[in-house]
């Protein structure tokens, strides 16, 4: 203490030292958020529309041989052939409703099977020496080579596409959880030994709040792997009478007509995107008050101003892709 005092100015007393100290270790609530998060995106997007129109008059045909007024239409005329025309609005329309039933579905399933065993996992040594070697071999394994076999047993309709979603976005939700289940502090675990806490409190009073942050990462990333398991499972199960996103793509493909084609790929990506963003909203509304990772910029931090800054970017591109669509007419 005299250490302490003796480093500071005459005037002061140490109970002014320790409220001193005190305060240099809370973290700081007033950090504002950076400009570079609204500037780095929309310089992003610009780049990208450039890149888009240079690989259209000139980059494919060049780089590939490849008639890229064809293969890599305009925005502009993305925009007018998926949007503007009804036919393929419609389409896509009736189609994103069914994609985005399979991924939600199929998401919500995952979060109950994947949590369920990874709590297994964490409580007892042996279910998670027999259970991981075959989560990482279902993880390697690739959808084409199983997909005859899934369609042998579930036939068409949504049951195998649920059986995609569920089998490309189980690891990250099962990992995630249990990395945060067995990552509690040793400390607090001795404090409930000694308090001769039951197994069920402490998992519900210590593992599961702290596992929080692990939890809502996992469901990020499954978040997005799900629509992309929707879109697949509806390429490969055509069958019924359920279109989605991926049958609308597959039938403008086959009859070459691109720029609805890349405007599928734009829809399932901006859904892919929105999940992403619902779970890190309620990330933020679950843990954001009280978990910001140690550091100043923590995603939970700045996830409500990342969420406006895509949702405004989102804007932003289909206003510009309007006044693309208006000048080319």
């Amino acid at each position: 203490m005299s250490a302490i005092i003796a480093g500071t100015d005459a005037g002061t007393t140490a109970p002014d030292v320790m409220s001193q100290s005190i305060d240099l270790g809370k973290p700081s609530r007033e950090t504002k958020f950076p400009i570079s998060q609204i500037i780095a995106p929309l310089v992003m997007l610009v780049i990208f529309f450039g890149l888009w129109y240079l690989m259209h008059y000139w980059g494919l045909r060049y780089f590939f041989d490849k008639d890229g007024g064809r293969l890599i239409p305009t925005p502009s005329q993305v925009f007018h052939d998926t949007i503007i025309r009804p036919i393929a609005r419609e389409r896509y329309i009736e189609g994103l409703k069914w994609t985005a039933v399979t991924a939600f579905g199929g998401l919500a399933i995952t979060i109950v099977l994947g949590m369920s065993l990874a709590i297994a996992m964490s409580q007892a040594r042996w279910v998670e020496s027999a259970m991981y070697p075959y989560l990482v071999a279902l993880q390697a394994i690739p959808i084409l080579a199983v997909v005859p076999i899934i369609y042998a047993i579930f036939g068409g309709g949504l049951a195998p596409r649920f059986f995609v979603v569920i089998m490309i976005s189980f690891f990250p939700i099962v990992t995630n959880t249990l990395f945060g289940l067995n990552s509690a502090d040793p400390g607090q675990h001795d404090l409930f030994t000694l308090r001769g806490a039951s197994r069920r409190t402490r998992l519900f009073r210590l593992q599961l709040p702290g596992a929080m942050p692990s939890i809502f990462t996992g469901f990020r990333i499954s978040a997005g792997l799900s629509v992309i398991g929707a879109v697949v499972g509806e390429q490969f199960f055509r069958t019924g009478s359920k279109p989605g996103v991926g049958i609308v793509m597959d039938l403008y493909r086959t009859k070459g007509n691109y720029a609805p084609l890349w405007g599928g790929i734009i829809i399932a990506c901006l859904l892919g995107i929105f999940t992403f963003l619902v779970f890190g909203m309620l990330s933020t509304l679950v843990i954001g008050h009280w978990y910001d990772g140690g550091q100043n910029r923590s995603a939970s931090k700045y996830a409500p101003a990342v969420a406006k800054v895509v949702g405004s970017g989102m804007l932003v591109l289909l206003a510009l892709l309007l006044v693309l669509s208006v000048i080319g007419d």
